[in-house]
């Protein structure tokens, strides 16, 4: 096995971490941020005689949490509400992982890494995954309830699980190393995550075969993955019954559907960029959340959209929408796409649900 030497700031932040979690799950409340500065200090000075970890091959839960839109919302806001409104997502959510064992990873901008199984592992690791990433989207429900009272922006998330072999150690250099893990099994965790839509939580048929006794699950979905050249099952993770835990997705995105003809451009996204070419579309009905469209070409399942149609009995254009596309089949020589929005801004979304409503009113 190759070894690699221990950083002491690596060391001691590793090692106050594992402290902060221990105080969490034990007394329900962790420390401040000044104590955690505090004691990074005092755990510096213990970590000279740490021994150096062998890199291993051992199994893990990689749990990989994304903010959707959040890249469309640093347009719209100030760069003083976007960094306070990441922080204290991530701050919660933080609290959230380390309350039932997880170690973060890594932050990746609007996005968490969070292992069950590494450094240490436990028999329940995978059902604390499960159960953690329930509770993350019920945080962010909370989140969302008290942002909407203060007129700020809503914040979406989907979550990603994967459960197997990977290799764990701490890489890096002497000026800088990190434990983390790679291999295959990571890369799967990322790509299954990239699936989800907004308040969604998608797992691999390999955490689904551990935790069947717990959750209960969507049946299974077969995805085109990057890299594989079979497709890949995953399901839907709608509740945990034992628990009493439900995603809150399933109850939030029920909304008036209406009937509209509405013209519409499309543009794909690759790797987050806009791609320059439009397509032409129209939207047959639409609600808060989502929308039914017809064209004249096939769209990929999950591919990636930003949207713009004019809501015209408003005088307004909703330039600012994104979505995935959830399904598309064929009809009569066209084809049919239904798409759930995967961010959208604060006055389109208003002025969309005003749209909703009084077409409603008006019996459609």
């Amino acid at each position: 096995m190759t070894l690699i030497s221990i950083s002491p700031p690596a060391a001691a932040n590793e090692l106050s971490q594992r402290l902060q979690t221990l105080l969490l799950r034990e007394t329900g409340q962790g420390l401040s941020s000044a104590a955690m500065n505090e004691l990074l200090a005092l755990t510096g000075h213990l970590v000279s005689g740490v021994g150096t970890p062998e890199v291993a091959q051992r199994e893990v839960t990689v749990l990989l949490a994304d903010l959707r839109g959040f890249t469309a919302l640093t347009a719209t806001q100030p760069a003083g509400v976007i960094i306070a409104l990441l922080n204290r997502c991530l701050s919660v959510l933080s609290e959230v992982i380390l309350r039932h064992g997880g170690t973060i990873d890594k932050f990746m901008g609007d996005s968490v890494m969070a292992l069950f199984g590494a450094p240490e592992g436990r028999p329940d690791d995978v059902d604390r995954a499960l159960v953690c990433a329930v509770e993350m989207q019920q945080a962010m429900e909370r989140l969302n309830h008290e942002d909407q009272h203060l007129g700020l922006p809503e914040l979406y998330m989907g979550i990603g699980i994967n459960t197997g072999q990977v290799i764990a150690g701490r890489f890096g250099s002497a000026a800088y190393s990190q434990y983390t893990v790679i291999g295959d099994e990571v890369n799967l965790a990322s790509r299954i995550e990239s699936f989800s839509l907004r308040g969604q939580v998608l797992i691999s048929e390999h955490t689904f075969e551990r935790c069947q006794h717990l959750v209960e699950a969507s049946g299974p979905m077969e995805v085109h993955v990057k890299g594989k050249s079979e497709p890949v099952r995953v399901r839907e993770v709608v509740a945990i019954p034992s628990r009493g835990l439900r995603v809150p997705r399933t109850e939030g995105r029920r909304s008036h559907r209406v009937e509209v003809n509405l013209a519409c451009v499309l543009h794909e996204l690759q790797d987050k960029v806009v791609v320059p070419r439009a397509l032409s579309a129209t939207i047959l009905d639409i609600g808060y959340h989502g929308l039914q469209l017809e064209l004249d070409q096939p769209l990929t399942p999950f591919a990636e959209l930003k949207l713009e149609f004019g809501l015209r009995l408003l005088d307004f254009l909703v330039s600012d929408v994104y979505a995935k596309v959830v399904k598309c089949r064929p009809h009569q020589g066209r084809w049919r796409a239904g798409l759930e929005f995967t961010a959208i801004g604060v006055d389109s979304s208003a002025q969309l649900q005003t749209f909703v409503q009084l077409l409603v009113a008006r019996g459609g």
